[in-house]
């Protein structure tokens, strides 16, 4: 069996140059933003390739859950500030952000599920990064925040939607509207964060939860991801049409036979994503 460092890969250099690290774990890997030295700065080449780490993970049938980290004292500061010094004019703007889109949407878009690991900074795009998780673990020192008014800005990756819909919208605009900083304790209080663990126990914690998520069955796993996100996007009634057809999908599944053989024989199933 490989070890974790012969198993530890590296987006090739096209896609990015090393800024994203790729390491398959016993059902699923470890994508980690690698650019310590910048504190994980969100440019246009890293954004490209976490792109491609996410397209491998979703390609690989072992892979059945994703951990998202980030190298050093930081998960991610936020974007490139320097790639902003360029725009000049609405036109510019519009093409900088045209071509940033679809990679900052890249992590909601998954298909298995996100572990956020979350250790000192989330900020701005970091944050907008994070929120698209669908857990997330922060370490006991992290901090929050959404700083881009401090700049004449505001956030476009999803900032003031994600924020207003996972701690509300009073606390999101206070937030967004000062540039404030929450601390770990704050941000698992009003629902940012799943969990708030020791420091140093972050990355633990987030494979130990992908661990469990991968002995899952996959099929399921998938539709219920797609199923409560998008019952979000719309009325409670359309929400419970999609969950019965879902839910109509996974009864026709062999992990659904699998599941129920297992339940009877009182054993651990034995999930094959069919």
């Amino acid at each position: 069996m490989e070890s974790r460092d012969d198993a530890a890969k590296t987006v090739p250099e096209e896609a990015g140059e090393g800024l994203v690290r790729y390491e398959p774990r016993e059902g699923y890997a470890v994508i980690t933003l690698n650019r310590p030295d910048k504190y994980n700065a969100l440019s246009y080449a890293l954004l490209s390739a976490l792109a491609v780490a996410l397209d491998r993970a979703e390609q690989e049938p072992a892979v059945r859950a994703i951990v998202l980290a980030g190298a050093g004292k930081h998960f991610c500061a936020g974007a490139d500030i320097t790639e902003m010094e360029g725009i000049d004019g609405a036109a510019a703007a519009q093409a900088w952000i045209r071509r940033r889109a679809p990679l900052f949407e890249r992590v909601s878009a998954c298909e298995k599920p996100v572990v956020a690991a979350i250790q000192g900074a989330a900020m701005g795009g970091g944050l907008e990064i994070a929120m698209q998780a669908d857990i997330r673990i922060a370490g006991e020192s992290a901090a929050f925040g959404q700083p881009e008014i401090r700049l004449g800005i505001m956030p476009g990756a999803g900032g003031t939607q994600r924020l207003a819909r996972l701690v509300g919208l009073g606390r999101a605009l206070e937030w967004l509207m000062t540039g404030a900083r929450m601390d770990a304790r704050e941000a698992w209080r009003v629902g940012l964060v799943n969990r708030v663990v020791p420091d140093g126990q972050v990355l633990g914690e987030a494979e130990k939860l992908a661990g469990e998520l991968a002995r899952q069955a996959p099929v399921a796993l998938r539709l219920i991801k797609e199923v409560t996100r998008r019952g979000l996007e719309g009325p409670l009634s359309w929400g419970l049409v999609w969950e019965r057809q879902a839910f109509a999908m996974t009864l026709a599944t062999e992990d659904r036979a699998e599941g129920v053989r297992a339940f009877l024989e009182k054993r651990p199933p034995s999930f094959r994503g069919r």
